[in-house]
């Protein structure tokens, strides 16, 4: 009988799975579940290039060829529902009833936007940004102009706040923390993103809460905590995202996500996790759930090959990136809050690199419009090797010297 493998999440990890099992030259059975109208494709583009009108739809996707998938005999089921689970008989159960049995299944279900009870939060012009059609609605909002009131000053509500100032919307964000990005850059580096959003325009509200969305049948005013009165023509709700680990609850273990082992298996023999969904058990970092574009890109081909029975172990230090109005950045590694936070060169300027650092090793790095770098970065925190803080503020001792002495 020929072997069958089940992907559940048709984005990123999925599709990266996909080609990866046809690239390991595996020949059985491959059925791909999607709950979008959509083939795979890239979301970074969503809060950007795409969302302001610079790229289309086309770009997105992860085989440009829509025939790629009856080419390389995958069975894409797009707008379909995995209802619930059957690991004893190894099936999945769709919404329709239909039963799907597997000899391997990944779940790559990603993480959908939070919501919070905030009273008129389901006014019509109230948005959340995660699919295509959540990009094209908010893309029509932008381009009528007007103002814009973005919840959240995570990396979803930057990049779209950055993205409406780019178009000449006004621009109001509402933060109930100090800085933005305090809670996964620091307040050092959150301050830094806080001078390029004010100094590109947009209304900072930091350190007060949203209490109500207000309006006639729509959104047309935020009330904060402190009392401002925010005039809108729109909302965004950019407060992060929830794994989506409905189909595991019961099944499998499940905590801030689905809990996996180094090499991506989840607690039911022949079931593996990946992408944002996935609690990993890091070698290096422990357990870690990471919802960026990179992990996905590289988590989907690693539980592929473990589902192949090779021996991957996932260990690659995260890694992401964030462009902002003309500020790019990328980020590798994974600090935490008391971790000392040391730049070479200056912050004022934009062209910098900051490195977190705790007991003598640099935990993570970050590159500010400074590039070709990040891989250095990423080999000094693989290496944990401890360096001197002096050797790390000088220029001109190179990044791929500093663990060497």
């Amino acid at each position: 009988m020929s072997t069958t493998f089940v992907i559940v999440g048709a984005g990123m990890a999925g599709g990266k799975a996909v080609e990866t099992l046809r690239e390991e030259g595996f020949d059985g059975r491959i059925v791909l579940l999607g709950t979008e109208p959509e083939r795979p494709y890239e979301r970074p583009p969503l809060s950007k290039d795409y969302l302001r009108g610079e790229s289309e739809r086309g770009g997105v996707y992860l085989q440009e060829d829509g025939n790629w998938y009856a080419e390389h005999d995958v069975e894409l089921r797009m707008s379909t529902t995995a209802a619930s689970l059957d690991v004893a008989q190894r099936a999945v159960v769709l919404a329709d009833g239909e039963r799907v049995g597997y000899d391997a299944l990944l779940l790559a279900t990603g993480a959908e936007p939070k919501r919070p009870p905030i009273p008129g939060a389901d006014l019509e012009g109230v948005h959340v940004l995660r699919t295509f059609q959540d990009s094209d609605a908010l893309r029509a909002v932008i381009d009528a102009g007007g103002r814009l009131v973005v919840v959240g000053a995570g990396w979803i509500g930057c990049e779209v706040a950055a993205s409406a100032r780019q178009k000449g919307m006004e621009v109001a964000v509402v933060e109930p923390q100090s800085v933005p990005l305090q809670g996964v850059l620091g307040p050092e580096l959150g301050a830094f993103y806080r001078d390029v959003h004010a100094d590109n325009g947009v209304a900072l509200h930091l350190g007060t809460g949203v209490e109500a969305i207000e309006g006639d049948g729509r959104a047309e005013r935020v009330r904060t905590s402190d009392g401002t009165v925010l005039d809108c023509d729109a909302v965004v709700l950019g407060v992060g995202v929830a794994p989506r680990t409905a189909l595991a609850e019961g099944v499998l273990d499940v905590d801030n996500g689905i809990l996996v082992d180094a090499s991506l298996r989840a607690s039911a023999d022949g079931v593996f996790a990946a992408g944002d969904v996935a609690n990993h058990d890091h070698p290096q970092f422990g357990r870690l759930r990471v919802e960026h574009w990179a992990n996905a890109l590289e988590q989907g081909p690693s539980a592929a090959r473990a589902m192949l029975g090779q021996d991957a172990v996932y260990e690659r230090v995260p890694y992401f990136f964030s462009d902002q109005y003309d500020v790019g950045m990328e980020y590798a590694g994974h600090s935490a809050p008391g971790d000392e936070v040391v730049f070479r060169g200056d912050p004022a300027t934009r062209e910098f690199i900051a490195f977190w650092m705790r007991d003598g090793r640099v935990t993570a790095g970050m590159n500010v419009n400074v590039w070709d770098v990040n891989e250095h970065l990423q080999e000094l925190v693989r290496s944990g090797a401890s360096v001197d803080p002096d050797r790390v503020r000088d220029p001109d001792v190179p990044l791929d010297e500093l663990a060497s002495a």
